[in-house]
């Protein structure tokens, strides 16, 4: 298993005029090899090999006046740039193909100086020194805030700047399941399914809720008006650049304030609980309706993406049940399928089965999923 560890950056100013060549030269080898590409389209020829991309947009183009400053920066992230876009074609190609599970993706697209940039370094290219900070080839050292201490030697590195300027580290560590495993609960009845939805994030074992924070409707507002602000600037002005900066503080807060939500909510769901059941939702399929901006605001994809990531590392069991079982409609006490059906049975939050009882939605589906994992577990039928 293989993850990343993210770290803040403090670069000095000679250090972010550096950094600013590496990005420039590196977005520039990365659009160069997207250009030739569709040239080679275009021409119905082969598409060029990355060795050959190598050779044609590094070695020789530093000889040219044109590319000349290709050579003042180390050549590692250039040629990470090129195994990049070639990564990105193969992933284009083998989503058209069916090779690659999910959605289609669309083709590589140009890189553009207002985006995040980026620039990845192997082995051949940093060291971490004895003195806790970060060397990069022809930056020098960078001052590096470490919240924590890796739990291996880093196979790579990659410097991000933000659109709001600031700068991390993210190195990435291979690790094996179990390397932070957890104390196993001797409670049999730890376990937990987990009922996702927008009303409520979730519902848990014995109807714990957990409200959404609807973190992105809170900033709506603000953002909205700073979009419009920066609409009416003139282009290329130094007016307009503030206003871009505003937008795009907005979004980065939203975003840091989700990020921490969900990992706090993984934390306290992993530490109370020695199983996990949850279902296999299509994210993509529920963010094409109405409620599109509400599926997004909610991050059900990364928090799934988490919960199973971390469950694996602390040695917590986890279970997929399939997305077509019928959670909601089948009654927890009689097994009867009497439950809201169809968008209709979409606002019903309460019903009554033939047996009698009266179930709560959400809460009768968290114990129709527990139960299904817990059959699938012992079957042996579950990734765990």
């Amino acid at each position: 298993m293989h993850l990343r560890y993210s770290f803040r950056i403090y670069p000095t100013r000679p250090q972010r005029q550096a950094l600013a060549r590496v990005f420039g030269c590196v977005r520039v080898v990365y659009n160069d090899a997207v250009a030739a590409r569709k040239a080679a389209h275009r021409s119905q020829l082969a598409y060029p090999s990355t060795a050959e991309l190598d050779k044609r947009l590094i070695t020789a183009a530093k000889r040219t006046p044109e590319r000349a400053w290709l050579a003042e920066v180390s050549t590692v992230p250039l040629q990470q740039a090129l195994r990049d876009c070639h990564q990105a074609y193969r992933n284009f190609f083998d989503s058209l193909t069916g090779k690659r599970a999910g959605g289609r993706i669309g083709p590589p697209r140009f890189k553009r100086r207002s985006n995040t940039q980026t620039a990845r370094y192997t082995r051949r290219g940093f060291t971490l020194k004895a003195n806790g900070r970060l060397y990069i080839a022809k930056v020098g050292e960078l001052k590096i805030a470490w919240s924590r201490e890796l739990p291996a030697e880093p196979s790579s590195v990659t410097v991000i700047k933000t659109p709001t300027g600031k700068y991390y580290a993210s190195f990435v560590v291979a690790v094996d399941d179990g390397t932070e495993m957890a104390e196993p609960i001797a409670d049999p009845e730890a376990e937990t399914g987990i009922d996702l939805g927008l009303k409520s994030f979730a519902v848990l074992r014995g109807g714990k809720t957990i409200e959404s924070p609807k973190f992105f409707r809170q900033a709506e507002r603000k953002l909205k008006k700073a979009q419009r602000a920066l609409s009416r600037k003139q282009q290329g002005s130094a007016r307009r650049e503030k206003a871009r900066l505003k937008v795009a503080r907005l979004h980065e807060q939203t975003r840091a304030k989700r990020d921490d939500w969900l990992n706090k909510q993984v934390k306290a769901i992993i530490g109370e609980n020695q199983a996990v059941y949850v279902e296999d939702l299509c994210v993509k399929g529920l963010a094409r309706c109405r409620a599109s901006k509400s599926v997004h605001d909610a991050a059900l994809g990364m928090f799934l993406a988490r919960l199973e990531s971390k469950a694996a590392r602390t040695g917590r069991t986890f279970a997929w049940i399939d997305r077509y079982f019928p959670s909601t409609q089948l009654c927890s006490a009689c097994g009867a399928l009497t439950g809201p059906k169809g968008l209709e049975g979409l606002s019903v939050r309460e019903w009554a089965c033939g047996c009698g009882a009266v179930h709560d939605r959400d809460a009768n589906a968290e114990i129709n999923i527990r139960r299904e994992g817990k059959r699938l577990v012992a079957a042996g039928h579950a990734d765990t």
